[in-house]
């Protein structure tokens, strides 16, 4: 069953029920959505899409901001049986176009949030006969996208699909290199969302906070398990900046029972909480029964300082990446105790942790953990060379350092490229910055390697003091020289941002460029 047949199955057994609610605190609006009529529109772009000469198989290029009319035309690309290619709202004109380069979109479904950009390379769009606008002002050239929606049938497209059809084209977050189009088939999706529904136990009854970016796989197939159980969802349109308050007002006036919080914004929460910016009693959070998160490394002490605060929800997390159309491996709502660990392969995954010749590493030794899986992806869109490189024998190489343990559970060690050599030890920076995180003064905290001549690299910590504190060098020396080997230690300490992508993982080639020129003065240390 795709994707698609579950939202048609859920407009058929609860067509009433609502599927989605959509809110704007800064503008006080709030809308929702059944099932019935989030099926009905999709139906509607589909049969627009298809009206205009769109073919299985085709691409159909996507950019706007999270809202309900973001998910009605991407069920309504996949309904035509063209592949949606949905975009990093955060890209520039130039990267925007290189995406289109690769994809060759015949159209463009985008809102106005983006016409600035795309009109700045439109004439050089050559393959996209038809734009699709979200918003006011309509552009010259372009059809309005609930125009377009009107004179559309509701009618079920006919268009039969199979999980080997192809479905997503999905850009790579870039944080080693230019983003890549990886190209996901429909049993991908529908092995997520079972997945997903089976690690959460989504019914009905729940209703999940969707306020991730949705072109991220991470965001779009944590809600597929809700959208498998028929929940609703609330999501917040794009450009509303997610805050500790945002969050928690949506949990007590929507009764939300499960929430995807990325790592900067547990750390708002409890930040709030901890000095008072907040209070607790204010807040209904009787209804969550479950959090959990993922997209990054996340500090267990972080969580245990989150579960002072929530102490009758379910905590978890997990493990994915693009190429495994998001989420894949579990920690699974039983493992509290295993906290650090993102679990081990579900539901028809998995997995091997190696060396370097390929050989399966033993118990509690560093390794890159490989998968295969009815999830993983096709290929690299256009790109033999980097597919060969990734896709082996069946297996996804994925690039990521782990460890397993005993009972078979994995905790993350770091990206291979992220790897410190320094003097000839390895230094796995995700290591330090679980420790660093844990200085009182510290909101966020990123580890690379800086060039040195006498042992190659050298630790450098880039830490962000919380607000309105005073941090010193030998505040953040004498908290963590104590519990790491003196080899480990960040020998340059530079206080600045930390800078993370919409999905919260740190852009370590943006601190890399920034701190080029850094030396260290070993003198005194």
């Amino acid at each position: 069953m795709t994707i698609t047949e579950i939202l048609a199955r859920n407009a058929r057994l609860t067509p009433n029920a609502i599927a989605l609610v959509e809110i704007t605190p800064s503008k006080g609006l709030r809308r929702e959505i059944t099932w019935k009529e989030f099926d009905e529109r999709a139906n509607r772009v589909a049969n627009a899409l298809i009206d205009r000469g769109i073919k299985k198989g085709d691409v159909v290029m996507h950019l706007m901001m999270n809202s309900h009319n973001w998910l009605e035309a991407y069920f309504g690309i996949l309904k035509a049986g063209a592949i949606a290619a949905p975009l990093n709202f955060r890209f520039i004109s130039r990267q925007i176009k290189y995406c289109i380069d690769i994809a060759e979109p015949k159209v463009m479904i985008l809102d106005q949030d983006f016409i600035d950009r795309v009109t700045e390379i439109r004439k050089d769009l050559k393959t996209i006969k038809n734009y699709f606008f979200v918003g006011d002002k309509l552009p010259q050239g372009m059809e309005a996208f609930e125009d377009v929606l009107a004179k559309a049938s509701p009618a079920v497209p006919k268009i039969q699909l199979t999980g080997e059809d192809e479905a997503g084209l999905y850009f790579t977050s870039g944080t080693t290199g230019d983003p890549k189009a990886t190209l996901l088939c429909h049993r991908s999706l529908e092995h997520t969302a079972v997945n997903e529904n089976f690690s959460h136990r989504e019914n009905r009854k729940d209703c999940f906070l969707l306020i991730q970016p949705l072109y991220h796989t991470g965001g779009k197939m944590h809600w597929f398990g809700s959208l498998m159980g028929g929940g609703r969802a609330v999501m917040t349109t794009g450009g509303e900046r997610v805050t500790a308050k945002l969050i928690m007002e949506a949990i007590h006036k929507e009764k939300v029972t499960i929430c995807m919080l990325l790592v900067p914004w547990l750390q708002d929460i409890v930040t709030a909480l901890d000095r008072g910016e907040m209070k607790l009693s204010d807040y209904d959070i009787s209804s969550v029964r479950l959090v959990h998160s993922g997209a990054q490394p996340i500090p267990p002490v972080l969580v245990k300082r989150f579960l002072k605060y929530f102490t009758n929800v379910q905590y978890e997390e997990n493990y994915g990446l693009t190429e495994s159309a998001g989420p894949c491996m579990h920690l699974g709502l039983e493992n509290l105790h295993k906290l650090g660990s993102f679990g081990y392969p579900r539901l028809n995954l998995d997995a091997r942790v190696i060396d370097e010749k390929g050989n399966d590493v033993p118990p509690g030794a560093v390794g890159e953990i490989i998968l295969r899986g009815a999830n993983i992806m096709k290929c690299y869109y256009k790109n033999p060379e980097k597919t060969a490189e990734t896709l082996r024998d069946g297996w996804l190489y994925t690039g990521d350092l782990v460890k397993q343990d005993e009972e078979g559970f994995i905790s993350y060690v770091d990206r291979k490229k992220d790897l410190i050599i320094s003097g000839g030890e390895n230094i796995y920076p995700v290591d330090l910055e679980s420790v660093l995180i844990g200085q009182p003064k510290v909101k966020d905290v990123a580890i690379i390697g800086v060039p040195d001549e006498r042992y190659g690299e050298i630790v450098a910590a880039v830490v962000q003091p919380k607000e309105g504190v005073n941090l010193t060098e030998d505040e953040m020396r004498a908290y963590y020289e104590p519990m790491l080997p003196k080899y480990a230690w960040p020998r340059i300490i530079l206080f600045g941002d930390v800078p993370r992508n919409p999905t919260g993982k740190i852009e370590k080639p943006k601190l890399r460029e920034r701190y080029i020129d850094v030396k260290w003065n070993p003198k005194g240390k």
